[in-house]
């Protein structure tokens, strides 16, 4: 394919893949990355089978047909062989032990391809498959998943009561989405809790908003990138021009929660903020060739620029986090999530779809930073109330309880101001008070319990709380980064 006057020799689906819980929510296959970027995997075509790639077949070809016969001719109830054939492929892909790769039949091979419309329904977040488990990358901004409270590394061990064990990731996916207004009665286990998290999300109607941006203090602008999708450049460009127009001093990008997407959707806005020459990321296949990909049209800015990174960046916000780390611009944070291998996806004539691990990607210094993540210049940790999952909605919390939920409950107060004496989970008098003390400001009934309409309201003053740059403790060290940069 060709971008921007420079050959790419890699089609790239990155990111998990956009394999979300409320859709198998991906970015590529033949026909839809052709349409995105000119071509298919090596010059618009797939690339070559040879002799010496097939010998391993060839050799062990009369056991595979002996399996298959043995299957159709006696196993006791009626086998389809499509079905066969299916299970043979899904099962070499999944011998190699990679998250990343995946083969779909022609169902979900359908599912993928209708991902990238304008919105979807489900209940918002990134997921991946870590040590067998269904594990979130990031839930969508204003999504469900974010509102349930759902969290970067959370485990979902089971759905509506089915468990989610052996299950790959396209089949687990399958369970967790569902049409809009229907509840997915989440099991869900967060690292350093004991206990398994009992969340229910209302699936709804996701729409695909890549990009926000505002104008902060002091004349910083600030820029969030939700994901890398086929449009996110061109937002990206619009809403920077605003930004300039204002008299912008400072740039803040954040890819917080980002799990990546398209390639050639990153390197376009690299292109605009780096300059001409300079390198972005490469590329390296299985025989160790590499490919550089380099600015060829950009001008340095005249503003300095910082990074917001945390867990839930991932892949293609990592190639942006790198590249821009490379050419001098810190990042503040968290490490990032560590996805540094690049996908294509390709049609079977059949309509199923095969989607494999093709090569690394290397930050401009080489590196590559597969499972270890980019580490920010400035270290920003999130406070306790981060990891806290709000109350839900279907379970009362009241005097004397110890649980969990109750913890969680302690720790929402306490990130809203409204100060209960502990956060070990036990629903003390203080903490009641703490509760009825939020209700009085939001005109409820003061029972000190949470109920359904506590718990809503609780959830919504919990996500403002969080969105609110004062409360944005990353951001706010982000911003004093870059207010010395300004200087």
């Amino acid at each position: 394919m060709y971008f921007r006057g420079r050959t790419v020799a890699l089609l790239l689906v990155f990111a998990v893949l956009f394999s979300s819980l409320a859709t198998a929510a991906v970015a590529g296959d033949g026909s839809l990355l052709s349409q995105v970027t000119g071509s298919s995997f090596l010059s618009g075509n797939k690339a070559p089978v040879s002799g010496k790639d097939v010998e391993g077949l060839e050799d062990n070809l009369n056991k595979l047909k002996e399996a298959y016969g043995t299957i159709k001719s006696r196993y006791i109830h009626d086998v389809d062989d499509q079905k066969l054939i299916d299970g043979a492929i899904r099962g070499m892909v999944e011998s190699l032990d990679d998250p990343y790769s995946a083969y779909m039949d022609k169902k979900t091979a359908k599912q993928f391809h209708s991902s990238m419309e304008s919105s979807f329904q489900g209940i918002g977040a990134e997921v991946t498959m870590k040590k067998g488990r269904v594990t979130i990358v990031s839930p969508f901004k204003g999504s469900p998943a974010e509102k349930a409270g759902l969290r970067p590394e959370d485990q979902i061990v089971k759905v509506n009561d089915i468990s989610l064990e052996g299950m790959d990731l396209n089949e687990a996916v399958a369970k967790i989405k569902g049409p809009k207004g229907s509840k997915a009665r989440l099991e869900v286990l967060r690292p350093g809790q004991d206990e398994l998290m009992k969340v229910t999300v209302v699936r709804d109607e996701i729409p695909i908003e890549t990009v926000h941006s505002r104008m902060l203090e002091d004349k910083i602008g600030k820029i969030e990138i939700t994901q890398f999708s086929e449009d996110t450049s061109k937002e990206v460009t619009k809403q920077l021009d605003k930004l300039e127009e204002k008299g912008m001093k400072g740039l803040v990008i954040d890819v917080r929660g980002n799990p990546g997407g398209l390639l050639p959707s990153v390197l376009e806005i690299l292109e605009k903020l780096l300059p001409e020459g300079k390198m972005l990321m490469m590329t390296e296949d299985k025989s160790g060739n590499k490919v550089e990909y380099r600015a060829e049209e950009g001008k340095k800015k005249k503003y300095p620029i910082i990074v917001l990174t945390d867990k839930g960046s991932a892949s293609a916000s990592e190639i942006l986090a790198g590249a821009m780390k490379s050419a001098g611009y810190p990042t503040v944070g968290q490490t990032t999530f560590g996805k540094g291998t690049v996908q294509t996806a390709e049609d079977f004539s059949d309509g199923s779809n095969l989607k494999l691990t093709m090569a690394k990607w290397l930050t401009p210094e080489g590196k590559w930073i597969h499972k270890k993540g980019i580490k920010p210049d400035v270290k920003a940790k999130l406070p306790d109330y981060y990891r806290a999952a709000p109350p839900q909605p279907d379970k009362l919390l009241k005097r004397d309880q110890s649980s969990h939920h109750v913890k969680n409950l302690q720790l929402v107060l306490e990130g809203l101001g409204y100060r209960p004496d502990r956060t070990d989970g036990y629903f003390s008098e203080q903490t009641a008070t703490a509760v009825k003390a939020f209700q009085k400001t939001h005109k409820l009934k003061m029972t000190g319990e949470v109920d359904k309409k506590t718990a809503l309201k609780l959830q919504e003053e919990f996500i403002k709380m969080l969105r609110k740059p004062d409360s944005d403790l990353q951001l706010r060290v982000g911003v004093e980064t870059l207010k010395k940069k300004m200087k």
